[in-house]
């Protein structure tokens, strides 16, 4: 693999890396989260913080938390006196920064180039594995290695206090999530909001072939079985962006609603999901403001 310029159009299986490595391994992040790559220069220590979180640096005026990988993937704290480089990035409605050694590169992929993780890795914070060339690269969740050092900085089910609990029972949900601790989450705090109906997927080419045998069997009447569809972004097999288009393009399905639910919906790339004909966007902070986007559509 090598680099093949910037990918520009949502929705079409394919995704771009930014490669980097700590210590001996070789990590990636999808690039649709990068901001920029900044050579380290000046690191606060904020007190009483936690450890990974190795201080603060100032970028353009605003201060940001700097993440070390390096004590996050290793258990060892990186040596600030080696030329380390920082990665920029926004998810969850937030910036922040991550520590690395060395950055090695862009490069396309294909989502169903992604190896899930076996069942003995769920908990960790390596979404899949990819091939390049003869380097096994670890795709990381990010937003797994936030909240595990700040919990309310993600989804959670304190953000549930305002919903009222209403008969929703009615409500068919088909989700897609690939991260346990999201679809744990979505379960628990969707349950309490009053929706029963609820049938998960760890990634986006089984929650399709689901959906596509309803529509094989009832045709224009699959909304009998299933109301609404909500989608996250990453997944290995087949992305958010890819599935919705998918389902838009779908002579039936094409009636479904389809409500993205991911830490990557920014100002910056909400124009990605409105080109595939997502009908609603939501970054994962705001699982209340979910349960409004769902009673809006299954109401219809």
């Amino acid at each position: 693999m090598s680099d093949q310029g910037i990918l520009l159009t949502s929705g079409t299986g394919e995704f771009e890396i930014l490669n980097f490595g700590v210590k001996s391994n070789s990590y990636a992040i999808n690039v649709i989260k990068v901001k920029e790559i900044l050579q380290v220069e000046k690191i606060e220590s904020i007190p009483n913080s936690p450890e990974a979180i190795i201080g603060m640096t100032t970028i353009r005026g605003e201060v940001i938390n700097v993440i070390d990988l390096r004590l996050v993937l290793e258990k060892e704290k990186s040596d600030l006196s080696r030329d380390n480089m920082m990665i920029l990035c926004e998810f969850n409605q937030m910036k922040i920064a991550f520590l690395v050694e060395k950055v090695l590169g862009i490069h396309r992929v294909g989502w169903d180039q992604v190896e899930k993780v076996t069942d003995i890795f769920k908990n960790s914070v390596i979404i899949g594995n990819i091939h390049l060339e003869e380097t096994l690269c670890f795709l990381l969740d990010f937003e797994k290695i936030v909240m595990d050092i700040s919990p309310e900085a993600g989804i959670n089910e304190s953000r549930m206090v305002d919903v009222a609990k209403l008969d929703r029972s009615a409500y068919k949900l088909v989700l897609a999530d690939d991260s346990p601790m999201i679809r744990n989450v979505l379960n628990e705090t969707l349950r309490k909001s009053g929706i029963e109906d609820l049938t998960f997927f760890d990634n986006g080419q089984s929650a399709y072939q689901y959906l596509d045998s309803i529509a094989e069997r009832k045709g224009d009447d699959f909304l009998d079985e299933v109301d609404i569809l909500i989608t996250d972004i990453e997944m290995p097999q087949m992305d958010g962006h890819y599935l919705t288009r998918k389902i838009k393009e779908h002579k039936h399905l094409k009636k479904l609603p389809v409500l993205i639910f991911s830490s990557l919906i920014t100002a910056d790339l909400r124009h990605k999901g409105e080109e595939v004909g997502a009908d609603g966007q939501l970054s994962k902070p705001q699982i209340g403001d979910l349960v409004e986007l769902i009673d809006e559509f299954a109401k219809k």
